[in-house]
C-alpha cells in the first residue's frame, strides 16, 4: 500500500502547483488556491500511512534520535509518510508564497521559479521568497493607517 500512496501523493498536489505556476492570474486559480484545504488530499494520504503505525512513529518524534529516525525512514511506510509530510507542507508554504506574492505585486515570472524551487527544495524556496518579498510593496492591509 505504501508504494501506491507514495505515487499518489504528488499527483494529488500537482494540479494546485500547476495552477499557481502556469495560470497565476486566472480567476479560478484564486478561487481554488484561496482555500487552505487544497492540502487535505495529501493530509489524508499522510494519515493513512502514519495512523496505523502510530506506535512506532510516536517514540521517534517525541524523543528523536538520528538512529531512530533513520530506522523509521528506512521502511517503505516511513519513507512514504515522510514524502507525504514534505509534499503537504511544501504545498501549504507554496500556497502562502503565491498569495503573498500576489498581495505584494511580485511579478508572476519572478514567483514561478520560486514556486518550482519550493516544490523541489521547500525550505530554500521559502528562503528565496522571504528575501525577494522585501523588494515589493507591503500588502495593502499592512500599510493602512492605524485609527
Amino acid at each position: 500500500m505504501s508504494t501506491a500512496l507514495f505515487g499518489l501523493t504528488f499527483a494529488l498536489a500537482a494540479p494546485f502547483w500547476a495552477l499557481m505556476i502556469l495560470t497565476p492570474r486566472w480567476s479560478w486559480t484564486a478561487r481554488v488556491v484561496g482555500s487552505p484545504l487544497i492540502v487535505a488530499p495529501v493530509l489524508l494520504v499522510y494519515a493513512l500511512l502514519v495512523l496505523p503505525a502510530l506506535g512506532a512513529v510516536l517514540p521517534v518524534v517525541t524523543a528523536p534520535t538520528l538512529d531512530g529516525l533513520r530506522e523509521l525512514l528506512g521502511t517503505a511506510d516511513g519513507a512514504a509518510a515522510a514524502w507525504a509530510h514534505m509534499i503537504a507542507f511544501d504545498l501549504f508554504v507554496g500556497r502562502w508564497i503565491w498569495q503573498d506574492a500576489r498581495e505584494r505585486g511580485v511579478p508572476a515570472l519572478v514567483t514561478a521559479p520560486v514556486l518550482v524551487l519550493t516544490i523541489l527544495l521547500g525550505p530554500l524556496g521559502l528562503g528565496v521568497h522571504l528575501g525577494l518579498r522585501q523588494r515589493w510593496r507591503r500588502p495593502v492591509a499592512a500599510v493602512a493607517p492605524v485609527a
